[in-house]
């Protein structure tokens, strides 16, 4: 298993081993509009590898949603890319097989539990309770091997069944959604890590497990693109400012992750509801403040999710207050917030404080799912060699 650290220092590019082309690609949401500029950037890339001596040492790859494959889940064997993605699709996996680059592909567990009705938590989660399913003429323990033998099952449809897989991100979101919490990630980690390590592979390619296996991520991302669901900023085994948020051994001999040290924050104020004003268009201006920051903290299944009215105005005032580096301005809503020096977290949700400017843009900077380098800084870094 391979968490997304550079792997060694000892050359100019021995941190480097892929360089991916998009992210995620071919998934639903975007239709064919990247289909027709993949494959042209794809070769352009490795040209570019191949000019600087470098298509020996990294690879070139596209990473691949799971929705790219047509399946149901059942008895059935049969899996094939989706229609409008079959053309594309074969190009690249011509372009890999050639290349001998691994198919990159997302897998994930909690949204197979979130959109599958039977696909169940304990199925999800590794646990020995779980009702077995059967698909390909084979029995299946947990999800996990059922999605990896999907991928196979399209490839091999495809005329490639021995291409090498890496699962470019899979993790469990602790925020945002029912059954995204730490407690479940933590459990949902440590038994994907142990049976990686196990090197049980899948029943369709027993003792093979995938090449690599990138954890996402590193830390929660409160701008990522919520179009799939709230869940999709609480990635992280790290919060925000990163604080662990739970144990997990990644290989280093440890049980547990260390937290960021001397982490600068903003002052301690909050911005809340002013409870001695008109209230009747409170709501209104909270949805104005959740539409420019983040407030997938108040999704049904969130943290703070229970919390009562007025405080629930107050946590989008707070977010958008915090999130706007604490102006002053930015805690007015037509008179109805106030500042204040008092925590209103409660229970198990959190009021955040954000981090200061210089050290925000330094964490954002560092955090990487997996390891990305734009087309542009590739070829502008190739040629100059």
């Amino acid at each position: 298993m391979h968490v997304v650290v550079p792997s060694s220092y000892g050359s100019k590019y021995d941190f480097c081993r892929y360089v991916a082309v998009g992210d995620e690609p071919f998934h639903k949401s975007y239709g064919e509009q990247f289909h027709p500029f993949l494959i042209g950037a794809a070769m352009n890339i490795q040209a570019a590898l191949k000019k600087a001596k470098l298509d020996s040492k990294v690879k070139v790859v596209v990473p691949c949603s799971f929705d790219s494959f047509e399946t149901g889940f059942n008895t059935s064997s049969e899996v094939h890319f989706r229609p409008d993605v079959n053309k594309t699709m074969t190009e690249l996996l011509m372009f890999l097989g050639k290349l001998g680059s691994p198919f990159f592909v997302t897998i994930s567990p909690f949204i197979t539990h979130l959109e599958t009705k039977n696909i169940s938590l304990d199925f999800s989660l590794f646990r020995e309770t779980a009702r077995p399913h059967n698909f390909s003429h084979k029995t299946y323990k947990n999800s996990f091997d059922l999605s990896y033998d999907t991928v196979v099952t399209a490839l091999s449809s495809a005329g490639y069944p021995n291409m090498d897989i890496v699962v470019a991100k899979i993790g469990w979101p602790t925020d945002g959604a029912a059954n995204a919490s730490s407690i479940l990630a933590e459990t949902f980690i440590k038994r994907l890590i142990s049976h990686l390590r196990s090197n049980l592979g899948t029943p369709l390619r027993p003792h093979k497990p995938p090449l690599e296996t990138y954890i996402l991520s590193l830390l929660d991302e409160d701008q990522r693109s919520i179009a799939s669901g709230n869940f999709e900023r609480h990635w992280g085994l790290f919060t925000f400012d990163g604080q662990a948020k739970y144990h997990v051994d990644l290989g280093q001999g440890s049980s547990s992750l260390v937290n960021a040290q001397n982490v600068e924050y903003l002052s301690s104020k909050w911005c809340v509801v002013n409870n001695n004003k008109d209230l009747s268009n409170a709501t209104t201006s909270a949805l104005e403040a959740c539409a420019n920051a983040d407030c997938t903290a108040l999704s049904p299944g969130g943290s703070c999710f229970n919390i009562s009215w007025p405080s629930n105005i107050s946590y989008a005032f707070n977010s958008y207050y915090q999130q706007h580096d604490q102006r002053a301005e930015s805690c007015d809503f037509a008179g109805l917030g106030l500042i204040t020096t008092v925590d209103p977290s409660m229970d198990h949700c959190r009021f955040p404080i954000e981090i200061r400017i210089s050290h925000a843009e330094f964490h954002r900077l560092c955090n990487f799912q997996w390891l990305i380098l734009l087309v542009t800084t590739l070829l502008a870094a190739a040629f100059a060699v």
